[in-house]
């Protein structure tokens, strides 16, 4: 169930930022999974995120973050309710979802043009098509000049544009991302936070954003569901609103820093007692 405070939400209202978004992409209708006969991992999940919305989860371990985009890329069957993309089941709705994980997983023996071609080769998309939309994708991760190097030469940053740029070359609709920046340092993850936010900007993909960092959350986010525990459930859906576009300047803010504050402590609240008082 979703408890949104009133006190929590007025915090994030720093601007009108126009009519809200109202074309469901992704619906959650008493959505449960567990595995096997043990305890229930997610329970009752029901919400909405709407077409071209960033929506960050965030929550303590256990809670069922990974779990709750695996059931939207059809990764892991649901135990109870149902998951739809654009009207359609996680199943048949496959080619318009990419998945970046933590770990970049490059095939290490693949040069940096050909891991980014593998989903279009997949998909057995033309030769002549493929190059033109790798040729693309590099250069709207910076990464044109790297082609034809191999994982091993590349930074943990460079590494995780590769990932970015192998996703959106099959041209997704709905962009599922679990904890994708957690190994980089902090310089490197803030400058990939504003990337995403350009490339975001630049294809409207609706994203679900998995992290551990509140800060993360409320730089990226349009909403952030902050889910409790034991099982996982969500305690809060909470808007962000921030100043757009936002950028290293935004970090600064007051108005960023009051709603970091706000957002930790719900999350605070959560941890401890599993709702928001």
């Amino acid at each position: 169930m979703n408890v949104p405070e009133q006190s929590a939400a007025a915090a994030f209202q720093t601007e009108d930022r126009g009519a809200p978004r109202c074309v469901p992409a992704i619906r959650f209708d008493g959505v449960a999974k567990r595995y096997g006969e043990g305890a229930p991992v997610l329970e009752a999940i029901s919400l909405t995120v709407n077409r071209g919305e960033f929506v960050s989860i965030i929550g303590p371990s256990g809670c069922g973050k990974s779990t709750l985009l695996k059931l939207v890329a059809g990764l892991s069957p649901i135990s109870a309710g149902a998951v739809e993309i654009d009207g359609m089941t996680p199943a048949n709705a496959r080619e318009t979802v990419a998945f970046i994980f933590q770990d970049p997983t490059l095939l290490p023996w693949r040069t940096v043009r050909a891991n980014v071609q593998l989903g279009l080769e997949l998909e057995g998309v033309a030769r002549d098509r493929r190059d033109a939309k790798v040729k693309s994708m590099l250069a709207l991760v910076g990464l044109e000049h790297v082609a034809e190097s191999y994982p091993r030469q590349l930074s943990g940053g460079m590494k995780m544009r590769v990932s970015i740029a192998r996703a959106l070359a099959t041209s997704p609709r709905v962009l599922l991302l679990d904890e994708p920046f957690a190994a980089l340092d902090e310089m490197t993850r803030d400058r990939m936070n504003e990337e995403l936010l350009r490339l975001r900007g630049e294809h409207g993909w609706t994203v679900l954003f998995v992290t551990h960092s509140v800060a993360e959350a409320v730089f990226l986010s349009d909403r952030i569901l902050v889910l409790a525990a034991h099982p996982g459930r969500v305690a809060c859906d909470l808007p962000v609103e921030l100043a757009s576009p936002r950028t290293a300047e935004t970090r600064g803010s007051e108005a960023f820093d009051r709603a970091v504050a706000e957002v930790s402590r719900t999350l605070r609240q959560v941890e401890h007692t599993g709702r928001v008082r």
